[in-house]
């Protein structure tokens, strides 16, 4: 029925300390706990080691998924790990956080056969994490010096995965990094459940181990360092910007008490040394549709919020997240609702009481409208996981062509200037993945090289 408006009463409560120090340790441990040896050795058995193996093609870093897995099957995790690591720096991390349901092993033989993939992802963290626990070597050495530099903007999974690849390869690598930690998405925008035990960190110094890289913290481009100056001063710039802005709701009252950026209520979590100090409302309203929005709904519930509901103006097979993540938080008691976009803000006194959202559907031509008929959700927080957008500001003058505030690069990511590359979320068609990152790093780094020593 169209102009209907259901209320709830408007209440305001947010605190920290909701739960016990017992159930913080307890729900922010380790969501998926690794493999035993036994049971890396049982599921390794499940492989078939396909010839021209489907999940190898799935793999965005193209990981020789087969090889390390017979590997674990030989009893031999080390090597397993340098499998991965020759096409994946930053395996660890990636076993713990990539969409292995919609990538590798969706497209496993026994998934689409059983529907039961191999476990490729605990796989893959069963041999990075022996590899990383029994301190060995770095398991690439430098090249000879080729006497060039080159500077990386960004210490997150692109900037580090250009910047190792290029230490391999014996160039000298000077990283600019705005905030006080390296890491990036790694560090400060996953899920806490998801990376335990300061494991961004620990994958950091392990990236750092093949020497030649060294990372200047609280240095932004703009700011700190100009692009003309790296441009001059180096033989080779590699910019991985990520993308600093969130998407604004567009509605009075978004400055009240209680309205976040679900970005930053993640980074801060994540730097967050007693999660009991950490305040979170009773009820809590999650807009959008990607994995930023159930990861904050995820972990509001984990902090102690009693509902938590995230709304999304389309239907399911719109969303960004998964449908594993999105059953994960449903699990946890997390309710999605689905065709309704916010409509206004419930304010008083400068606080937060509700959110209005107005029920949409798609129109003969397929455009997204609103019906006209409003729903009100009682809600001491909401956190505004709508997209994250670009900054160019920091690009002015330095010659860069954009394609919708991103940077627009062509073979191997290399942008209209000459001398600068790019990776990451902040190219225009980017994604945000920590694996497609990595690769991005990756392969702009392989064609720095090659126009370096050309």
């Amino acid at each position: 029925m169209r102009g209907v408006l259901m209320t709830l009463s408007e209440t305001s409560d947010v605190k920290a300390n909701r739960l016990s120090s017992a159930d913080y340790a307890d729900n922010f441990s380790d969501i998926h706990p690794p493999l035993t040896p036994h049971e890396a050795l049982v599921e390794a058995d499940r492989c078939y080691f396909c010839y021209d193996a489907p999940c190898m093609t799935a793999c965005p870093t193209s990981i020789d998924i087969p090889m390390f897995i017979r590997k674990i099957q030989a009893a031999n995790p080390v090597g397993s790990a340098k499998t991965i690591f020759e096409e994946n720096i930053m395996g660890g991390m990636c076993a713990r956080v990539c969409p292995t349901e919609t990538l590798c092993e969706e497209a496993c033989v026994r998934e689409i056969a059983e529907g039961k993939p191999v476990k490729i992802g605990l796989l893959q963290r069963y041999a990075t994490d022996t590899f990383m626990e029994r301190e060995q070597p770095h398991p690439f050495a430098r090249a000879a010096s080729t006497g060039k530099k080159v500077a990386v903007i960004g210490a997150g999974p692109a900037g580090l995965s250009c910047a190792h690849r290029l230490a391999s390869l014996g160039h000298d690598v000077v990283v600019y990094e705005a905030r006080e930690k390296a890491g990036g998405l790694n560090e400060y925008g996953i899920a806490s459940y998801k990376t335990t035990n300061d494991f961004a960190q620990d994958e950091v110094d392990f990236i750092l181990q093949i020497g030649g890289i060294s990372i200047e913290n609280g240095k932004a481009l703009g700011r700190d360092v100009t692009l003309d100056q790296l441009t001059a001063d180096f033989d080779a710039v590699f910019l991985g910007l990520g993308l600093p802005g969130v998407n604004a709701l567009g509605l009075e009252g978004e400055d009240a008490a209680g309205v976040v950026d679900a970005v930053d209520f993640i980074g801060v979590l994540r730097q967050a040394e007693d999660l009991s100090q950490l305040e979170i409302g009773r009820r809590v309203v999650v807009i959008g549709g990607g994995m930023t929005a159930i990861d904050a709904a995820m972990q509001s519930k984990l902090l102690g919020a009693e509902d938590v509901t995230v709304v999304y103006r389309r239907g399911q097979e719109y969303m960004n997240a998964s449908l594993y993540e999105q059953e994960l938080a449903q699990t946890h008691g997390v309710v999605i609702r689905h065709w309704l976009m916010p409509s206004s803000l419930n304010v008083s006194g400068g606080v937060l009481t509700g959110i209005t959202l107005e029920k949409t559907e798609l129109d003969t031509g397929g455009k997204l409208v609103g019906t006209g008929e409003l729903v009100t959700l009682d809600a001491d927080q909401v956190f505004k996981a709508i997209g994250q957008t670009p900054d160019a500001g920091p690009l002015a003058g330095g010659s860069i062509e954009l394609e919708k505030g991103r940077i627009r690069v062509g073979d191997g990511r290399r942008t209209s200037h000459p001398k600068v590359w790019a990776g990451g979320d902040c190219i225009a068609g980017g994604e945000d993945l920590t694996v497609v990152s990595v690769e991005d790093g990756k392969t702009a780094a392989e064609s720095i090289h090659k126009a370096l020593m050309a």
